[in-house]
């Protein structure tokens, strides 16, 4: 299996709550290695282009607002079979269905309140970490 990359947020929920640390210690001992890392405060212009998929959903203007909240940590996470295996250590969306250990299981305060995002395919992943990270931002 070749190395891949994929894109991660820690959450506004999980900023405010001090969980930075234990996340990224998390990410780190499962294997995964950070090739890019910023804290940014999101946008109303960020948040619609990211989240272009969900603008006209019925769940956008809270999610919207949350990811407004507080700053976001933005990662590029890179490792064998990357987008599968974070997605693994993220849990399930709801954190409340979320496996014990998971991320969003231990972090994590609903469906939307998810402590962490990440890619869901090889290719959105491509276009989130673009989306926030320039050739020259990654190591």
């Amino acid at each position: 299996m070749a190395l891949e990359r994929t894109f991660a947020i820690i959450k506004p929920n999980a900023v405010q709550d001090g969980h930075i640390g234990e996340i990224i210690t998390a990410i780190e001992q499962a294997g995964f290695v950070i090739h890019g890392l910023r804290m940014a405060h999101l946008t109303p212009e960020l948040i619609e282009g990211f989240y272009r998929e969900h603008i006209h959903k019925a769940f956008f203007p809270e999610l919207e607002a949350f990811m407004m909240e507080s700053p976001v940590i933005l990662m590029v996470l890179e490792g064998e079979d990357a987008v599968r295996r974070w997605r693994e250590l993220m849990g399930v969306t709801d954190s409340s269905k979320a496996a014990p250990g998971t991320l969003r299981n231990r972090f994590g305060k609903g469906i939307t309140r998810n402590a962490v995002h990440g890619s869901d395919a090889p290719e959105s992943a491509e276009r989130e970490l673009h989306y926030f990270f320039s050739a020259f931002d990654l190591v």
